[in-house]
């Protein structure tokens, strides 16, 4: 975020908090402040020119330091020489506590980012068997093998993941080969008379491949408004002569 300030802005003064906080003697305090004003490029724009000379004050800093910033103001210590000694010990307990959490926060995300990169490479060359069934997991092999769908939605794919689970598959080289062997075209065309959304012919292509336990093990089995037609949608596969019994091991 301060790059893209420096990229975007002309920085008047920029002041790092978290690099001052022994000269300033405050306890965890971390932010970057900037005086900035518009650069020549954005001032030769005529919405922009009205603002010409004005400044303006960004700061920047994570959720964690901002709750830093909001409960030390409101107690209103600023010098180290006027706490309480048993309070300067919890606020110094508390920031290391917090700058270990932002830490571990920006572990993650990155983490997450990481396992995200390598599952779409992993799916596109067909490395199924160590891939775990997470929302963007799913979408990539359906968006792959299935052709992309932007009406679905991410609650969509997050929903079809529970499913998967309840049925009993715990990674994506199961799912592949329950569903390979079957035409989600033709299937979707023997159950609806015509081609269905990928999540729809997905659902299809289960019912296909694992029959009677897609609907017995389906968290609405004990529905009549779901299992019926399910059955219907069964009877008429195996009138087309597709039946099959795959079961996640």
């Amino acid at each position: 975020m301060c790059k893209c300030i420096e990229e975007q802005f002309e920085v008047v003064e920029r002041v790092d908090h978290g690099l001052s906080l022994l000269q300033l003697e405050r306890f965890g305090y971390q932010s970057v402040h900037f005086i900035i004003s518009l650069n020549a490029q954005r001032l030769a724009l005529p919405e922009y020119q009205r603002f010409s000379g004005s400044k303006a004050e960004i700061q920047v800093r994570t959720i964690l330091q901002h709750a830093w910033a909001e409960i030390e103001h409101d107690i209103g210590y600023k010098s180290s020489h006027v706490i309480p000694i048993v309070i300067r010990r919890r606020f110094a307990s508390l920031a290391g506590m917090l700058e270990i959490a932002d830490r571990e926060f920006q572990g993650i995300q990155d983490e997450d980012l990481s396992l995200r990169t390598e599952a779409i490479t992993s799916i596109q060359e067909g490395m199924l068997d160590t891939i775990e069934i997470t929302p963007y997991a799913l979408k990539a092999y359906l968006d792959k093998h299935l052709g992309s769908d932007d009406r679905m939605t991410d609650f969509s794919y997050d929903w079809e993941v529970r499913l998967l689970h309840k049925l009993g598959f715990s990674n994506l080289d199961q799912v592949n080969k329950c569903i390979e062997k079957f035409d989600d075209d033709r299937i979707s065309r023997i159950i609806s008379g015509g081609r269905q959304g990928q999540l729809t012919r997905f659902e299809y292509l289960l019912l296909a491949a694992m029959g009677e336990a897609y609907i017995s093990k389906h968290p609405f089995n004990k529905f009549p408004w779901f299992a019926e037609p399910e059955k219907g949608y069964l009877r008429k596969l195996e009138e087309a002569g597709i039946k099959g019994n795959y079961r996640p091991s």
